[in-house]
């Protein structure tokens, strides 16, 4: 006769659920963040490199998506074949050949399906889920996005890096280095001559260079350098021209929103809008987020600013589990 503890591991057996997990993926310009959760709550995050194809080439996107996708997992205790389903969102990543190339990457370590976005559609979902508002993003490059009550949508900005993207990590960079030039232009016949300010001497440092002629020469390098490299230089120095171009950032930044509110939510329009903002320049900048919280207050007394810096990660894990919500109920 069969153990009452044997028929109970039988009917244990039969009756195992498996608990569905999903990720999300932020992949930016700069870095990578992958977040586990199962259907209430975050299990994991992880952090690796860049996975922007277009910035970073294939190679190094490939090796970015797959660490932060494997780091995630073994910090949740699971293994990547028990994800249910994927979402990442990354800039430039809803273009139909770099989709392509970003699921290929994450298939290969994962069997369950994988669905690509935009960092906007990410970001928005993040910080407003289903509702209207406008989202300002500044990270390595930055844009406004926005969606009104009828789900109507609208942008500004980012327009990339040469013509554009005002307010952004590159930005900030080309800006401090054509201030520093010029401030030595009006302070002496001979610049080379002078000593130079502790924002022209933290830049030189940063790309190793030892003169302000070697500095404006890698400026005007072709291919372009890496002005985003130049922002945390910026935005660590107590230099009087390091806060003069943060200051013009937040200002940027916030006329770019402000396009995107006239066009969503009319003055004649009543009731609050929504603003929130997200990226490594408003995150490691304080004054930028000074700037830009006081000049917008001044456009539109509407206007219902988050302090708080938002993670577009949390936006792709709940678009995951929306996406696998919907394919176990159909």
């Amino acid at each position: 006769m069969r153990s009452k503890l044997a028929t109970a591991r039988a009917n244990c057996s039969v009756l195992e659920i498996t608990v569905p997990y999903y990720l999300g993926i932020d992949g930016g310009g700069t870095k990578t963040t992958c977040a586990v959760g199962d259907d209430s709550q975050l299990l994991a995050t992880a952090t690796a490199g860049p996975s922007n194809v277009v910035r970073v080439g294939e190679t190094r996107a490939r090796e970015s998506l797959q660490r932060s996708v494997g780091q995630a997992c073994r910090a949740a205790g699971i293994a990547p074949r028990e994800i249910s389903r994927t979402c990442l969102g990354g800039s430039g990543a809803a273009r139909p050949e770099v989709a392509t190339l970003v699921r290929s990457f994450l298939a290969e370590i994962l069997s369950t399906p994988i669905d690509v976005v935009g960092d906007m559609q990410i970001a928005l979902e993040a910080a407003f889920d289903r509702g209207p508002g406008v989202l300002v993003i500044a990270g390595t490059g930055s844009i406004a996005y926005g969606r009104d009550r009828n789900e109507r949508t609208a942008r500004a900005g980012g327009w990339g890096f040469a013509i554009g993207d005002e307010g952004s990590a590159h930005w900030i960079g080309r800006a401090a280095v054509g201030a520093v030039l010029r401030a030595s232009d009006r302070n002496s016949s001979e610049p080379e001559n002078n000593a130079p300010s502790t924002l022209a001497t933290a830049l030189c440092k940063a790309w190793a260079v030892s003169s302000l002629t070697d500095l404006a020469r890698v400026a005007n390098a072709i291919p372009p350098p890496d002005f985003a490299v130049l922002f945390p230089v910026v935005s660590a120095s107590q230099d009087d021209l390091a806060c003069q171009v943060l200051r013009s950032a937040g200002t940027e930044l916030a006329q770019v929103a402000g396009v995107v509110v006239n066009r969503l939510f009319p003055k004649d329009e009543d009731g609050p809008v929504p603003v929130a903002m997200t990226g490594g320049v408003f995150r490691h900048a304080e004054l930028v987020r000074q700037i830009f919280y006081n000049d917008l207050r001044a456009l539109d007394s509407r206007l219902e600013i988050n302090p708080e810096v938002i993670e577009p990660v949390e936006g792709a894990l709940r678009l995951a589990r929306r996406a696998g919500g919907k394919a176990a109920a159909s």
